[in-house]
Order: C-alpha cells, then sequence, then structure tokens
C-alpha cells in the first residue's frame, strides 16, 4: 500500500472540508482507496489527511497534482504550509 501524506493548516476547518469534500482532483477517479483526516490533539487546524492507494505511481501522481492544486489562488489563501509525503507501507500489525 502507498499513501500520500498531507500537511497543512487551515484558516476556518468548515471551509476546508466544504472544499475536500467537493473533491477537486476526483479521489475515486484517481484511485484512492480510502482516506483518513486528522487533527493534531492541540490544534485543530493543523490537520494531516493519509489518502491511500494501492500503486505507489498513482500516489505520486495524487502528489503532483496536489502540488499543482495548492498554487491555485483561490486554494492558496486556504492553506498554511501544504506538503505531501508519499509513504510505502512496510509494515502493519494490530496489538489487542
Amino acid at each position: 500500500m502507498a499513501v500520500v501524506r498531507v500537511r497543512h493548516t487551515v484558516k476556518e476547518y468548515a471551509l476546508w472540508k466544504r472544499a475536500f469534500d467537493a473533491d477537486p482532483l476526483d479521489r475515486t477517479g484517481s484511485n484512492v482507496r480510502r482516506y483518513r483526516i486528522m487533527r493534531d490533539a492541540s490544534d485543530e487546524l493543523d490537520l494531516t489527511i493519509d489518502l491511500m492507494f494501492s500503486d505507489v505511481a498513482q500516489a505520486e501522481d495524487m502528489a503532483r497534482r496536489l502540488r499543482e492544486l495548492w498554487r491555485r489562488p483561490e486554494v492558496a489563501g486556504m492553506l498554511g504550509g501544504p506538503t505531501a509525503t508519499v509513504l510505502v507501507e512496510v509494515e502493519e500489525r494490530a496489538l489487542e
């Protein structure tokens, strides 16, 4: 599994969430298998989003497209310090 881990701050979560839900890059059509949105426990405007893919090339393409999206003026003012990193899962284990 490959993951695009996105980190950024937002000025207003509800506004950002509407934009995220509008899905400008077509997550389903881009082969995102699932996603997870997380907030920093001490700062609700500091977000981490994981987009999961079955293929590294698909993840790398999404990371590139996200960087292009963030350069758009209507998006750039909504985000602080966006980053997109492609990660490859090495191991996952449930400890119960």
